[in-house]
């Protein structure tokens, strides 16, 4: 069994219905946040996760909105008063990320180091695959058309259950391969139909790659708030054909 936990479905946009994009996918006790935007360790304690049950945390790439609650996570690895974090959790992220964390230091100073041996930072390329212990998750990433880090996530566990999560991007056959057969393809939906931007998805897009991959269902996620006054199902519909969902923050999935 995986679940999936969407802390956050919106955009860097203020919204009182969406909070920044985070997505937490748990499996056999092992906890991994997909991006990490702010407000996100709030959304969490909502549905009963603390900031130290996290064990690891994916970032799809350094947009603010993507990375906003990263400071406080780290910040929280120093409290004294009624939480100290004892277990190790890892950072996964383009190699860029070691840059994004000196700046991080430059200026916030030891607030955002974790105590030795606490944190550790695995830098990903494109091609890379890992696997987690103890949850036995393997990890596989594409690169997709947003930022020059931009990459996406296919989590597969030992017993066939598949998870891709897009991250920002525009369309991409890299992508569209990287979900291929997925139980679950989060992917982001930023613009409704006709409005467009460079980077981002429309929703005829997303069920496009939905339906190039063959995924069983479709989140579509990362919404602007014009999304919610605009038609997501019926442009996505004439393509993809399988369950799809609209991501709203707080849901949760058993896949």
């Amino acid at each position: 069994m995986i679940e999936v936990i969407v802390a956050g479905s919106g955009t860097g946009a203020p919204s009182l219905r969406r909070a920044a994009p985070a997505t937490c996918v748990r499996h056999n006790n092992y906890t991994l946040l997909l991006d990490c935007g702010s407000g996100t360790l709030r959304q969490l304690l909502k549905v009963g996760i603390s900031p130290e049950q996290i064990d690891a945390i994916f970032l799809s790439h350094f947009h603010p909105d993507h990375v906003g609650d990263l400071v406080p996570f780290l910040f929280a690895t120093k409290y004294n008063l009624g939480y100290q974090r004892t277990v190790p959790f890892t950072i996964l992220a383009h190699g860029r990320v070691t840059s994004l964390y000196e700046d991080m230091k430059n200026a916030f100073g030891h607030w955002v180091v974790p105590p030795s041996g606490l944190m550790q930072i695995q830098q990903l390329e494109a091609d890379t695959r890992k696997i987690i212990p103890p949850g036995d998750l393997k990890l596989s990433f594409s690169p997709v058309p947003h930022t020059p880090e931009s990459l996406a996530i296919r989590i597969d566990t030992e017993d066939g259950r598949s998870i891709v999560y897009s991250g920002d991007t525009d369309y991409s056959a890299g992508l569209v391969e990287l979900a291929k057969d997925a139980h679950l393809f989060i992917c982001e939906c930023s613009c409704p139909e006709g409005m467009k931007v460079e980077g981002h998805l429309t929703p005829s897009l997303a069920g496009r790659m939905a339906a190039e991959a063959g995924c069983k269902r479709l989140m579509l996620t990362h919404l602007y708030p014009i999304c919610d006054d605009s038609n997501l199902i019926e442009p996505c519909r004439r393509h993809y054909d399988g369950e799809l969902i609209i991501a709203e923050d707080l849901l949760r999935l058993v896949i």
